[in-house]
Formats: C-alpha cells, sequence, structure tokens
C-alpha cells in the first residue's frame, strides 16, 4: 500500500509537472502570436491601405501562388520529426541534420518549380514574376525551421518565439518606414523574405545559446529513406490544403481580377489570424499524446485528444459567433470604405475556423496511428470539393462565393470524411461528440 502510494504521488507530480510545462509553452506561442495579431494585423492593415484594393491583390496572389508549391519545401517533415526525436532523444543530432538538409533540398527544388510555373502562367507580367521569386525565395531559409522542431520537441518554444519575433518586429518597422517612403511594391516583398532570413539567423544563435552545435548534425540515408516513405502523404496532404486555402485566391485573380483578390484576402487575413491558436495548442499537447500512444496508454490517449477537441472547438465557435455579426463595421473600421465589400466575405468565412480547428486537432490523431495515407486522402476530397465549387460559385458570387466554397470544402475534409471510412470512424464520433454538448 504504501509503495501503491508513493506511486500515485511520483505520477501525479509528473503529471502536474508535464501540465506546467505545456502550459508555459502554451503561454510563449500565445505571446508570439498575440504580439503578431496585434503588431501584424496594424502594419498589414497600414500596408493595404498604402497599396490599395489593386495592389494589395496583386501581392497577395503572388503570395498565394507560392504557397501552393511551400508546402513541398517542408517534405511533410515537422510533425513525423517531432515524434522521431520524442520516441528517440538521444539521435537528436542524426534526426535534425539529416531534416534540415532534407529541407534545404526541399526549398531550392520548390524555389524552381514556382519561378518556372509563374512564367507559362504569366510570362508577360515582370512584376508578378520578380514578385513569385522573391517571396519563392523563402522556402531556402525555413529549413533553418527544423531548430524549431527541437524546440517543440521539448515543449521549449520560447526560444522560437524570441528569435522570430525579433525578426518580425524589425520587419515591421521597416515596412513602416516603406510605407512614408512611398516604396514600391517590389520592396514590400523583399522585407517579407528579409524576415525569413533573420529569423533563421535568430533560431541558429538560439540554438547555439542552448550549448548545442550545427556542427555536430549529421546526414543518415537510412533515416531519410524512412522518413519520405512516411512523410510522401504528408506532402501530398500539405500540396492539397494549400490548394484548397490559396486556390481561391488564384482563381479569383484569374476569373475575375486582382481588385477581387484585394477584397477577399483582406477578409481572410482577419478570418485566418486566429488559426495561430489551435497551432499554438496542438504543438504543445502532441508531444504528450504520441508518449501516452508509445506507453501504450489507450484511455490516456483518447482522454488528451478528446480534450483537444472540445477546447478548440469552443475556443473556435467563441470567435465565429461575435465575428459574423460585427465583420462589416470591422472592415470599415481597419480598411475604410473602399474595402467595404470584404466585410460579407469575413461573415461567412470565419466559420471555416470551426473545422480548420478540428482538423489540427485531430492531426496528432492521424501521425500517432500511423494514417497520414487516410488522412491525405480526406484533405484531397476537400480540395477537389473546393476547386469545384469555386468554378461554379466564384462567376456569379466572386468572393462570396469563394468564401462559401471554402467554409463547405473545410468542414467535408476536416470533419465529414471521417465519418466515411472505418479507421477514422472512431475520430469522427470523438469530433461530434465535443461537438455536442460544448462543455469542457
Amino acid at each position: 500500500m504504501l509503495l501503491q502510494s508513493i506511486g500515485k504521488k511520483i505520477n501525479h507530480l509528473k503529471n502536474h509537472t508535464e501540465f506546467r510545462k505545456i502550459l508555459g509553452n502554451t503561454g510563449w506561442l500565445f505571446t508570439d502570436r498575440i504580439l503578431r495579431m496585434g503588431i501584424g494585423l496594424f502594419v498589414m492593415v497600414w500596408v493595404a491601405r498604402y497599396l490599395g484594393v489593386e495592389q494589395y491583390g496583386t501581392l497577395n496572389y503572388a503570395s498565394a501562388f507560392v504557397a501552393l508549391f511551400g508546402t513541398i519545401s517542408t517534405l511533410g517533415l515537422p510533425s513525423l520529426v517531432i515524434r522521431t526525436i520524442t520516441e528517440s532523444p538521444e539521435d537528436r543530432d542524426k534526426i535534425l541534420g539529416t531534416t534540415f538538409w532534407l529541407q534545404l533540398a526541399g526549398g531550392i527544388v520548390t524555389l524552381i518549380l514556382t519561378v518556372l510555373t509563374i512564367f507559362l502562367v504569366k510570362p508577360n507580367d515582370t512584376l508578378m514574376i520578380s514578385l513569385v521569386v522573391i517571396l519563392g525565395s523563402m522556402g531556402i531559409f525555413k529549413s533553418f525551421d527544423t531548430i524549431d522542431l527541437w524546440f517543440q520537441s521539448q515543449v521549449q518554444s520560447k526560444y522560437t518565439v524570441l528569435a522570430k519575433n525579433t525578426a518580425f518586429i524589425i520587419l515591421a518597422i521597416v515596412k513602416v518606414i516603406l510605407i512614408n517612403l512611398n516604396a514600391p511594391l517590389i520592396a514590400f516583398a523583399c522585407a517579407t523574405l528579409a524576415e525569413f532570413i533573420i529569423g533563421a539567423i535568430g533560431l541558429v544563435i538560439a540554438y547555439q545559446y542552448q550549448g548545442y552545435s550545427l556542427r555536430l548534425w549529421r546526414w543518415s540515408l537510412a533515416l531519410a529513406k524512412k522518413l519520405l516513405k512516411e512523410s510522401w502523404p504528408l506532402i501530398l496532404s500539405g500540396i492539397t490544403i494549400m490548394i484548397y486555402m490559396k486556390i481561391d485566391q488564384i482563381m479569383l485573380g484569374s476569373m475575375i481580377d486582382t481588385t477581387a483578390v484585394g477584397l477577399y484576402s483582406s477578409a481572410t487575413r482577419i478570418s485566418e489570424v486566429w488559426y495561430f491558436i489551435p497551432t499554438a495548442i496542438a504543438s504543445s499537447v502532441a508531444p504528450s499524446i504520441y508518449q501516452a500512444k508509445k506507453d501504450g496508454n489507450e484511455s490516456l490517449y483518447y482522454q488528451r485528444i478528446s480534450r483537444l477537441l472540445r477546447v478548440l472547438n469552443l475556443i473556435a465557435i467563441s470567435i465565429a459567433l461575435p465575428m459574423t455579426f460585427l465583420s462589416k463595421p470591422l472592415i470599415l473600421l481597419l480598411y475604410g470604405q473602399e474595402f467595404m465589400e470584404a466585410g460579407t466575405i469575413l461573415a461567412i468565412h470565419i466559420w471555416a475556423s470551426l473545422f480548420v480547428f478540428m482538423g489540427v486537432a485531430t492531426s496528432p490523431w492521424f501521425i500517432a496511428e500511423g494514417l497520414t495515407d487516410l488522412s491525405f486522402r480526406r484533405t484531397f476530397l476537400g480540395a477537389i470539393t473546393n476547386v469545384v465549387l469555386n468554378f461554379i460559385l466564384i462567376p456569379k458570387y466572386a468572393g462570396v462565393g469563394a468564401a462559401i466554397a471554402t467554409v463547405i470544402s473545410y468542414g467535408l475534409a476536416a470533419f465529414i470524411a471521417n465519418s466515411f471510412h472505418y479507421q477514422s470512424a472512431k475520430i469522427f464520433k470523438i469530433q461530434l461528440s465535443s461537438l455536442l454538448p460544448l462543455k469542457l
């Protein structure tokens, strides 16, 4: 009895320490995103007002075009690498070294593919080609996010927050200076690239400050093959996610004009600014979910997933409801009368956040269960649905039609599609119970 009592106290202490570690890590991630949401939204609105609807639409069209290829640069590795480090922390240098070189190669290939494609799509638009070349170069420097994966696996995201926020604040000031200097559109694209470069330098400094060294990183062909064998569904899934997240802006620009893109992107920037919440919470909780699965504790494993779903669903609805009614006054306040049509788009698009939050919450389950191929299939279904609905709705309703297509396709991919397959039926039931009723 005494030994059992001591064991229970030790387990309670471990759980309490683990909870405090997760809570602290989430706090740092929230600090990061709240800072970005506040300063970033302010600067973004200022840039949008300065550039006007058409030029702002041009910049966002280029960003969306680059984003379509951007997921290739990470090769679907982040979640897998965090899980691998959690399972084998003693192989840190081999895992990080292999991941870095894979992602660097991915960034270079992505840049080449992006530039070749924009040359084919808009061969005579020199401004658009220049914007895509500049923004596409970000993938090369994102390879240094390998360091961030280590900090995430150790639930120590504060170092990433400090490094990347330093870069963010510096470039936010630079953008304000560019506005006051009446800088051209291309200067803002250069500023975005500079933020990634400075952020990469900051991550290297933070990693070395913690006593680690990049010189110890080493390449492992066997590990690279193992990671890529498991990650290819995630690569395809990432591409399809970007398709149904960014194809609406590209289709609006092709089927309507860049002004329609400017209106739509001004609304979606406000809607998507909340997406940091599920990412921040899930990235802190995911290692504990993987650990419960590794320990064979099915009860604790599903309990943690269920709690994560309930919390994120409640937060999503708490955001979407008031935003639905405040969308038009908010657009008028932030962007001005020129962007007023974006209010209706925002009122609809904000409901996509419920399914985004839900999708992020279930992502650790698909990875832990080794069902990344199934995750890809449901995402692919959502992407196809989004493209088809955009073709139908955009010509008649423009940005409003694109928003409707987004909400329906997100709901299908992140929620409804899980009911179609026997392996994901269990997580669908947990998703459903997390909505009915909504309680912690």
